[in-house]
């Protein structure tokens, strides 16, 4: 019951934060205005969902809450194809300045490269996902070396275009991929909801869950796929935000205190709305666009991420 509550609480908090947004300072062409900032808004709403989510399936499946989805290698995937298009057609091409184009592009590259990792990794049956996790994080150097070699060589207006695509932002959006990735997403979930009964079960570890008579290779590899498209939306959609969905897991786990993932996700979700709602005000109201949302939440998140591992290493 006490959950309940919090989660109706984190609920409302949203909503107000949401309206806040929606109507601080608005003057002049109301309809124009709250178009743009709806926009924004559900930009806001869907990233936050699927990074929350993404990042709790991907914890229960890892048994670590130390760990993000970032680390099989999404993110740097995503910045080597954008700083590739414009090295090697020029920032005015039109997949870079097609919106649309270039989230479908990035989506696809970034599916398809986490669809290869698994092919070839859970080729055997007994295979461990934390070999999927040790050869993502070899890959995502990989890239991110491939990414500087290339941004050191291109022109410095070019790369002005490239330090854009660096950080995640909620102020390009259109309907258009709006559409596109709500589309996607519901899709996923759908597909998401027939293994989420699961998730309970594979926190205990994968002996537990296959002695309770899960198919764990083959539930472990579609929810790995959830995984990653939901992460490779978000991304495509604003931007890499690194350490964004450890914040938020993290605080879910502390303030439910429950191993229920049916409270764990919507709870995280409500958690991850709420801090980039509540960011994004700061942003534009404080800080007035001098820095970006996901400096201040890597920041935030890089900092809780050392003090979960001093905490880790404390237990021990």
């Amino acid at each position: 019951m006490a959950n309940k509550w919090k989660i109706i609480s984190l609920a409302v908090t949203a909503l107000v934060l949401i309206a806040v947004f929606m109507l601080i300072r608005v003057e002049g062409n109301w309809s124009y205005i709250l178009k743009l900032r709806g926009l924004k808004v559900s930009a806001i709403v869907l990233t936050g969902a699927s990074i929350a989510l993404a990042t709790v399936v991907f914890q229960t499946i890892t048994n670590n809450r130390i760990l993000t989805p970032s680390i099989i290698g999404l993110d740097s995937v995503y910045m080597l194809l954008q700083t590739f298009i414009i090295f090697v057609f020029g920032s005015g091409s039109k997949s870079v300045n097609d919106k649309s184009l270039n989230f479908l592009l990035s989506l696809g590259l970034m599916v398809l490269f986490a669809m290869l990792l698994y092919k070839v990794l859970f080729r055997k049956e007994n295979s461990n996902i934390y070999h999927l996790l040790l050869i993502g994080m070899v890959f995502g150097t990989l890239f991110g070396t491939m990414t500087t070699f290339m941004q050191v060589l291109i022109d410095p207006n070019e790369f002005l275009v490239v330090q854009g695509k660096m950080f995640a932002s909620f102020n390009r959006m259109n309907t258009d991929i709006l559409i596109l990735a709500v589309i996607a997403i519901a899709l996923i979930v759908l597909y998401f909801m027939k293994f989420a009964k699961y998730l309970d079960a594979l926190s205990l570890g994968k002996d537990h869950a296959v002695n309770l008579g899960i198919p764990y290779q083959f539930t472990i590899k579609r929810l790995l796929i959830v995984v990653s498209v939901l992460m490779a939306v978000s991304t495509a959609l604003v931007g890499p935000i690194t350490f964004l969905g450890l914040l938020v897991a993290n605080v879910a786990y502390q303030l439910f205190k429950t191993y229920r993932h049916n409270i764990l996700i919507p709870g995280c979700m409500l958690i991850s709305i709420i801090a980039l709602v509540g960011g994004q005000l700061v942003v534009e109201r404080v800080f007035t666009f001098s820095t970006t949302l996901s400096v201040i939440i890597n920041l935030i998140g890089g900092v809780y991420f050392l003090f979960l591992l001093l905490k880790e290493n404390k237990s021990w």
